[in-house]
Parts: C-alpha cells; sequence; structure tokens
C-alpha cells in the first residue's frame, strides 16, 4: 500500500560542513522520494564542536543544493520524529561510512520507532569516493590549511577558508 500524497524523507544531522558524502546520500534519496528535507540539527545527538551556526549551514545547504529539484533544507530542534511528524514524512534516512556508524544509528533509529511508531529509517551506504569523509575531518584538514575540494562543493571550501583565514 502506498502512502496518501507525496512521499517525504527526513536526512537528519548537523551538517558541518555539508560534505560531498552528505550530498551523495540527499541526491541518490530524492530518487526514492518525492521531496527531502535537508535537516539541520539546532542540538547535536552527539558530543561536536560547531563550526559553522545553524543559520550558516542552512545557507549553505540551499546553495549546494539549489540545482536539485525536490531536496528541501531545514532547521529543527527538539525531536527528530516530532519534526518528521510535522513535516508528513515517511522515512529518516541515514548514511552509513563503515561497521562504527551502525551501532550509534541503529539506537536511534529503534528509539524513533519507539517514539512513532509510523516513521521508518533507511541506511545508505554512500559511494565508495565518500566513504571516509566525515565533517569532522573535513574541519580538521581545513583548519590545518590542507585541500578540501574534493570533499565538499566550491561554495563550502570558499567558506572553510574564510572560516581559517588569519
Amino acid at each position: 500500500m502506498s502512502p496518501p500524497g507525496p512521499l517525504v524523507g527526513i536526512y537528519p544531522g548537523s551538517f558541518d560542513p555539508v560534505t560531498r558524502g552528505h550530498e551523495d546520500i540527499a541526491r541518490r534519496t530524492i530518487r526514492l522520494a518525492d521531496r527531502v528535507i535537508v535537516a539541520v540539527a539546532h542540538t547535536a545527538t552527539q558530543k561536536k564542536s560547531g563550526l559553522f551556526t545553524v543559520d550558516e549551514r542552512i545557507e549553505l545547504l540551499r546553495e549546494v543544493f539549489a540545482d536539485d529539484d525536490g531536496i528541501e533544507v531545514a532547521a529543527f530542534s527538539g525531536l527528530l520524529v516530532d519534526f518528521a511528524r510535522s513535516q508528513g514524512a515517511h522515512f529518516v534516512i541515514r548514511g552509513l561510512r563503515a561497521v562504527s556508524d551502525f551501532e550509534y544509528e541503529l539506537q536511534m533509529a529503534q528509539m524513533n520507532q519507539e517514539l512513532w511508531p509510523e516513521i521508518e529509517t533507511l541506511f545508505l551506504a554512500p559511494e565508495v569516493d565518500y566513504s571516509f569523509i566525515s565533517s569532522s575531518l573535513v574541519r580538521e584538514v581545513a583548519k590545518l590549511g590542507g585541500e578540501v575540494k574534493r570533499f565538499v562543493s566550491p561554495v563550502v571550501r570558499e567558506r572553510l577558508q574564510a572560516k581559517f583565514a588569519g
């Protein structure tokens, strides 16, 4: 049985910064859904130190996905399932780079299922070229003056360079 109305997926994360791996997952998800909402969390679920503000991340994401029909960007706070419900979402999409990601992501998926049984979680593996990329690694390489153009879009690279200039 198909869901009523457009099929909506939520791709949540911190996206600090958005990487080519994130782009890959979002663009592949749009093949599965009518709408994909890239949802920037105001509160990280894992202990992370932020580089870009939520507003800066939203701006970057909107620029990165400007030409991608069906991909929207929004911020949320509170429970992901509450945001997903408010958006009429049918599933949450999560990228898995390695087996080490799975344990944490499985726990989150199961908790979300307990909180809202109607939501499903789908896991996608990124393309091999992006399987080792993480936002924290990109931030560290950029901070130390390394070249990140292979890992992020040009607009993200420019903003990283501006953040670490001087």
